[in-house]
């Protein structure tokens, strides 16, 4: 089978992560687990079954972009020859057949950058949150714009544009493969379960926060690409005009009309939640704003927005 390189990633995962680093050892490839200041032993769990560990210098800001890029400089200073790369959050579990399944579609396509699978939630009914997740998870087979945090990448592609920039603390992903999609590589889900992912979302200020990440990222997006590509630019115009216009109090009487516009394609719980979200998701770009502003006048970057 080719040789894969895994790199996990975690920040205060607990039991997950035994879970997590358990199920990539099962497929015999070299893995490394990267850390971003966990406090709860997760160093040494990962100690513990043998895996190498990069420990992130907390001098510098941790983000989930920085940690993976840890992880794959740890690989090519290891196999200089490595082709591909598995990256997987350490609340995740990988599906038993599934790397298989990612290598015989990156191999059949020397044109795709990365794959990616279904990703599942572990408790889908434990809360209504975790419900969202797991339809937010499933995502259309064929050709994608970009990937969530569990995929099989080309070395090659993560080398010409350079992996994840390290300085964005939400919406790695999507930028990474943006950049990606620029230099006429390509980006496929295909059809098979790849992960087992653990949102463990149970209150609603988690859902919060998550929703805040979102519309931080989106605002991010905005001020990046949106002068870039023109379609690119548009789809985050609409993303962030919407949630400042349905956000507004006036909007919240036409909030009824919205929900019967978006229950036509998803079910009454995303219908709704979809609705709220726009309250956080206007949080976290006034958040994006405010910190330009911050930035401009020498203040401190804005730290990690976990829900966890």
């Amino acid at each position: 089978m080719t040789r894969v390189g895994f790199v996990i990633i975690g920040r205060n995962e607990g039991a997950r992560l035994d879970q997590c680093i358990d199920s990539v050892m099962r497929t015999g490839q070299r893995a490394v687990y990267v850390d971003s200041g966990s406090s709860d032993g997760s160093v040494a769990r990962a100690r513990r079954r043998g895996l190498p560990v990069v420990e992130l210098d907390p001098a510098l800001p941790f983000t989930a972009a920085r940690a993976r890029n840890a992880g794959l400089d740890w690989h090519l200073r290891n196999d200089v020859l490595l082709e591909l790369v598995h990256f997987i959050d350490g609340d995740c579990e990988l599906m038993p057949g599934w790397l298989e399944k990612g290598c015989t579609a990156m191999l059949a396509d020397d044109r795709l950058a990365a794959v990616c699978g279904r990703r599942r939630e572990r408790a889908p009914d434990a809360s209504r949150y975790n419900r969202l997740c797991e339809a937010e998870w499933n995502t259309p087979v064929g050709i994608a714009r970009s990937v969530g945090g569990d995929a099989l990448f080309r070395v090659a592609a993560l080398r010409q544009i350079d992996g994840y920039d390290e300085a964005l603390i939400a919406g790695e992903e999507p930028d990474m493969c943006y950049r990606m999609r620029r230099r006429g590589w390509l980006i496929r889900r295909i059809d098979g379960d790849m992960t087992i992912h653990d949102a463990a979302m149970l209150r609603f200020g988690q859902w919060w926060q998550r929703n805040r990440r979102s519309g931080y990222a989106t605002a991010e997006a905005l001020a990046m690409r949106g002068a870039q590509d023109p379609q690119e630019g548009r789809d985050l115009r609409r993303m962030v005009l919407s949630n400042v216009i349905w956000a507004l109090p006036p909007m919240w009487l036409l909030w009824p009309m919205l929900w019967l516009r978006i229950r036509v394609r998803k079910d009454a719980l995303q219908a709704t939640w979809l609705i709220l979200g726009k309250l956080p998701h206007l949080q976290g770009q006034i958040d994006y704003w405010r910190a330009g502003v911050r930035k401009k006048r020498g203040g401190m970057p804005v730290g990690l927005i976990e829900y966890k």
